[in-house]
C-alpha cells in the first residue's frame, strides 16, 4: 500500500504525476518562472490543493537529486490518503458506529504516528488531518506508526470545520480535547463519536473547538501542566474504548 516519499523532478514529470491523480504534497518552483508550461503545472497545483513553494535556484540544486529539474520539483505523498466516505465505509463494513480520530494540526510526524498507531489500536476507523499547517503522511511518520498506517486510513481535508459540520449532519458528534473541559471520566462518549485533539502548543483552534459537542479533559494531579499530544490522545481513545465496551 505504501511507498516512499518521492520526489519527481522535471516539467513534464509533475505535470504527468498531477494528472494521473498521484497525491503531491508539495511543489517547489523557481521563484520567478513564469513561462508556460510552469504555468500549467500551478494551475493544476491549485486545483488539488498541493502547498507551493517559490524558491531560490540554490535551494532546488540542493533539493534535485537528476540534476535535471527545469525548476519544478514536487514531493508525492510517502502513502496514499483515503476519502472520509471511506472511513465512514470502514465503520459501516464492521457494523459499529464510526469512531474517527480529528487531528487539529499537529506538526510533529513522531506525534502523529503514534496517533495513527494509537487509532488503528483503540479501534477507530480512521483519522482526519488538515492540508495546511500539518504534517502529512511522511516515512518518519509511516515508521512511527509501526505500520498502522497500511491498515488504518487517514484523509486530508482542506477545511476540518466543514468537514465537522458535514458529519455532524450525519448523526456523528464530536468531543475535543482541553484542559478547561469537563473530566473525561464524567461524559458520555458512546455512539459515532470523533475525537478532536488540537496542535502541540496552542490545541484546538477557536472555531473547531465552537463546533465540538463536548469539551474533555484528562484529570491531572502531577506537577507539570500538560501531556504530549500523542500520549494526551490515547488516554482520551481509551475512555472511549472503555465506554463503547460497556455500552455494548
Amino acid at each position: 500500500m505504501g511507498y516512499e516519499e518521492n520526489k519527481i523532478e522535471g516539467r513534464n514529470a509533475v505535470l504527468e504525476a498531477f494528472r494521473s491523480g498521484k497525491t503531491i504534497d508539495k511543489l517547489f518552483v523557481l521563484d520567478g518562472c513564469q513561462d508556460g508550461p510552469v504555468r500549467s503545472i500551478l494551475r493544476e497545483a491549485k486545483k488539488h490543493d498541493t502547498i507551493v513553494h517559490y524558491v531560490a535556484k540554490e535551494r532546488l540544486e540542493q533539493l534535485s537529486e537528476t540534476g535535471k529539474h527545469q525548476g519544478v520539483i514536487a514531493i508525492s505523498a510517502a502513502y496514499e490518503y483515503a476519502e472520509v466516505e471511506d472511513i465512514l465505509k470502514k465503520a459501516e463494513e464492521k457494523g459499529e458506529p464510526p469512531f474517527i480520530f480529528i487531528l487539529d494540526g499537529i506538526e510533529d510526524p513522531h506525534n502523529l504516528g503514534a496517533i495513527i498507531r494509537t487509532a488503528n489500536l483503540a479501534g477507530a476507523h480512521g483519522v482526519i488531518i488538515p492540508k495546511r499547517r500539518a504534517v502529512g503522511l511522511t516515512p518518519t511518520v509511516a515508521r512511527t506508526s509501526a505500520g498502522a498506517i497500511n491498515y488504518t486510513p487517514v484523509a486530508k481535508v482542506t477545511n476540518l470545520t466543514n468537514t465537522i459540520r458535514d458529519l455532524k449532519e450525519q448523526g456523528m458528534w464530536f468531543v475535543c480535547a482541553d484542559m478547561d473541559g469537563t473530566s473525561m471520566y464524567d461524559l458520555n462518549l458512546t455512539g459515532p463519536i470523533g475525537l478532536v485533539i488540537g496542535n502541540e502548543g496552542e490545541g484546538v483552534s477557536k472555531l473547531v473547538r465552537e463546533n465540538c459537542d463536548f469539551i474533555a479533559s484528562i484529570p491531572m494531579n502531577g506537577d507539570i501542566d500538560s501531556l504530549n499530544a500523542s500520549v494526551a490522545t490515547g488516554v482520551l481513545a481509551y475512555e472511549i474504548v472503555r465506554q463503547r465496551i460497556h455500552a455494548k
